[in-house]
């Protein structure tokens, strides 16, 4: 998921250290801040809450969200209960959700990533949902929608409310909820108001737990939940417990080379391995690369877990590889962790020694 931003302040991550080994981060209260993604990847922060009297959202909210044409949130929250499955299971529904609102009905409409938090930062509560705006403002896009989440089978239930305005100027958020055996309704409403943009991107603090995995288990964990249904999984968490927990390097030199895709990454390193005579290595390895394909259709959280696994393979062969000659890395943690930072919402680097960043 792409969030782009201003330049925020310095981001306090060493509160990151304390995370449980092998376990997911537990969803908690609903979040009442949301992050807009506009044109251009910026993001746009509002908040759903107490009356403001003077207060007005940002123009650019208030033009996706206020009349004419009308807009809907959805959100995906973990279901109830903790540990990696219920987080797979969302992430899982949040993709068949994009999916869905690509097709159909809802093609004439304007879709926005959104993503709710929690006020004052941290990973409980984290949400990951869409903007959808219809410029026709027609009741079959709020039929479809409701037929849509009538449909998704168990939990969790995406959260589904709408916005209006009204001749103040003021927005508010009508929520729904639907009521077993009796339908949906609409649960009152709440005014939309600004909020300022938070030191910390909200997306950051669930990132070893979603992506930038600080340890093996961490990663491990997500693919032990997806046994059940990704069979090359197994296969995969087999491989890494063939390797070493700790491994050590051997005495001759390790060079990763880094890059782009398409600028000459596999010739520079053909080229340097053959002058040094060394051990050519890629990441992922041949052992697990070629179910790439299967992993690159999942949702990130389980895509980002492959590829760290098989970056903890790679830690492998090269310490192995690294007592007998020289040895050349075609990728490594580096742009796994480089590219997931960026995807995710940050337009900074971490700060060198940040504690929930992998090490080699």
């Amino acid at each position: 998921m792409v969030f782009g931003r201003r330049p925020p302040a310095p981001l306090l991550l060493a509160r990151f250290s304390g995370l449980r080994r092998g376990a997911c981060v537990r969803a908690m209260a609903p979040p009442r801040c949301f992050a807009l993604e506009l044109p251009g990847c910026t993001l746009a922060h509002f908040a759903v809450g107490d009356e403001a009297p003077d207060a007005r959202p940002d123009p650019g909210v208030a033009a996706l969200l206020g009349p004419p044409g009308r807009s809907y949130s959805l959100s995906v929250p973990e279901a109830g209960g903790a540990g990696c499955a219920a987080r797979v299971r969302a992430a899982r529904l949040h993709q068949r959700l994009l999916h869905q609102l690509r097709r159909g009905p809802f093609r004439r409409c304007q879709l926005r990533r959104l993503l709710c938090y929690r006020p004052g930062g941290g990973a409980a509560g984290l949400q990951h949902g869409f903007l959808l705006r219809d410029p026709r403002d027609s009741p079959d896009t709020r039929s479809a929608l409701l037929a849509l989440l009538d449909a998704c089978p168990g939990a969790p239930r995406p959260s589904l409310a709408e916005f209006s305005g009204d001749p103040l100027c003021r927005l508010w958020q009508l929520p729904w909820e639907r009521r077993d055996g009796q339908g949906w309704r609409q649960l009152g409403r709440e005014r939309v108001v600004p909020v300022p943009e938070p030191a910390l991107h909200p997306v950051v603090p669930d990132l070893p737990s979603s992506g930038v995995f600080p340890h093996r288990e961490a990663a491990r964990a997500v693919l032990e939940a997806c046994t059940s249904f990704i069979p090359e999984a197994r296969a995969v968490l087999d491989l890494v417990d063939q390797c070493p927990e700790q491994v050590q390097k051997g005495k001759f030199p390790v060079i990763v080379i880094e890059g782009l895709d398409a600028t000459g990454k596999t010739t520079v390193t053909q080229s340097v391995s053959d002058s040094l005579k060394a051990v050519l290595l890629k990441s992922p390895p041949s052992c697990i690369s070629q179910w790439r394909k299967v992993f690159d259709d999942e949702p990130t959280i389980i895509r980002r877990a492959f590829y760290s696994l098989g970056n903890y393979i790679v830690a492998s062969e090269i310490a192995k590889e690294s007592t007998k000659s020289p040895v050349i890395v075609d990728r490594y943690w580096h742009s796994t962790a480089t590219y997931t930072i960026a995807t995710e919402g940050r337009s900074v680097l971490p700060a060198d020694g940040e504690p929930w960043l992998p090490r080699g």
